[in-house]
């Protein structure tokens, strides 16, 4: 096996997840400048519901056109192609985002970043699926969940310097500091092969068998093309994943999206710095914790990453779940006692830990080995657009939730819900480790 480019091709496309991570998340720099200057603005009724909904959640809103529709481009173009014109997005969003001063042109570039990190997270982890060995397909594919915290890492870190040494439109500074990294992603991808698997299901073998011989030059890579030529010779062209011998896939993508986002993760993430200062932490302190979240949520990927081809997608699911009820539990007492202070960021980074070795580096893993070849973009897209419909509702709703109902009622909600994923994950959840992608569609297609 060529670890060299297996590694590295999977690295170059799991770039995008940093992309998808500090896109999203550079916002939460600027949430307190954008309110001031657009907070006024009354569309909905309530200044609060407008800069929730327009300003700080159009790239969510562009996340769900891109989940619903990045399985066209990624079926049709390729993986790589679709890959290309992602980075172009994010180049596009980051570089017209921080040169506009008007709220709605702002979320128009937003947005088209946000289509960016909704096509990404069905392009991105099919094509690592597809080229990775099953006895290491979760730890390449979760590269791209670490790519994820590690741009989020460093846009915490980017808002916090940025933060304390401009001073004039700190904010455009922010939000366009993304360009230089996604520019860079956009010159690597070219680099790469296409997917021998899609290659093979458009009848390029012989292109396939090229690229394969390159990650594996010791074995002959006939074999596992015939079988994966049978398989597609096999498929129905007319079923869907809508077919009813699909529903328990696609049920099984919902619901993990579902949870994904009723753990309150993109809420925290978008607002970090206005939770902390609700917990009594100074501006400049709440920042700081913001980075703080960022260094554990990469460490405890990196374990999530070495695990999970080890332990299992489920055993993870069950420490997540547990970390989760513990840590947000915590959260909602302090938010209703009022016992606020620095303990309660201490009380994050486990919520943080615990999402980070459970749904972080499960979900896009789990979401891209459930369908056989045919359909895996589509059916990566059901679960990209429940989990991007939410994460764009959700922290819409949270300025206004948070003046409606309170944080403790809010963070009260997401304990609830992580315990019926703790029963989901008990009763439904399969194990997938270590079998092939091809195994895997018979034996849930039954």
């Amino acid at each position: 096996m060529n670890k060299v480019k297996l590694y590295y091709w999977s690295i170059t496309v799991a770039l995008a997840g940093f992309l998808f991570g500090f896109d999203t998340v550079v916002i939460s720099g600027a949430d307190k400048t954008l309110a001031s200057m657009w907070g006024h603005n009354t569309l909905f009724g309530d200044s609060s519901a407008f800069h929730g909904i327009v300003v700080m959640s159009s790239a969510l809103w562009g996340t769900v056109l891109g989940a619903f529709t990045g399985a066209y481009p990624t079926n049709k173009w390729g993986r790589k192609n679709t890959l290309i014109v992602i980075g172009i997005l994010y180049s596009i969003s980051a570089i017209g985002s921080a040169m506009v001063s008007d709220s709605y042109l702002f979320a128009i570039f937003r947005f088209i970043g946000g289509i960016g990190v909704g096509a990404s997270t069905i392009a991105a982890p099919a094509y690592v699926s597809e080229i990775a060995p099953a006895k290491n397909r979760g730890q390449l594919v979760a590269l791209y969940q670490l790519n994820i915290v590690f741009g989020i890492l460093v846009a915490f870190a980017s808002n916090y310097f940025i933060n304390q040494y401009i001073t004039n439109n700190a904010w455009r500074w922010m939000i366009g500091s993304e360009a230089f990294p996604a520019i860079i992603y956009t010159i690597m991808v070219f680099g790469i092969p296409k997917s021998p698997r899609w290659l093979i299901t458009k009848g390029y073998s012989d292109e396939a068998k090229k690229t394969l011989l390159v990650l594996n030059p010791e074995q002959d890579p006939t074999e596992d093309i015939n079988l994966i030529i049978k398989a597609q010779k096999e498929k129905n062209t007319k079923e869907t994943i809508f077919s009813k011998k699909y529903n328990t896939p696609l049920l099984l993508v919902i619901a993990l999206a579902v949870f994904n986002q009723f753990s309150g993760i993109n809420a925290f993430l978008y607002y970090s710095p206005r939770i902390f200062e609700l917990a009594g932490l100074e501006e400049s302190s709440a920042l700081m914790s913001s980075i703080g979240v960022g260094i554990v949520n990469v460490i405890f990927t990196l374990v999530g990453m070495s695990l999970i081809d080890k332990m299992g997608r489920k055993q993870l699911m069950y420490l997540g779940s547990i970390g989760y009820i513990i840590s947000l539990g915590l959260v909602t007492y302090a938010f209703s006692t009022n016992w606020l202070g620095i303990h309660v960021p201490i009380f994050f980074f486990l919520f943080i830990a615990a999402h980070a070795i459970g749904q972080g580096a499960v979900i896009w893993v789990f979401i891209s080995e459930l369908f056989p070849n045919h359909l895996r973009a589509q059916g990566q897209s059901v679960g990209s657009s429940t989990h991007w419909i939410l994460a764009a509702i959700i922290p819409a709703m949270v300025p206004l939730l948070f003046s409606k109902i309170g944080p403790s009622a809010v963070f009260g909600i997401f304990t609830f819900m992580m315990l019926l994923q703790l029963i989901w994950v008990h009763f439904k959840m399969p194990e997938t480790k270590g079998v092939s992608l091809e195994e895997l569609s018979k034996k849930l297609s039954k």
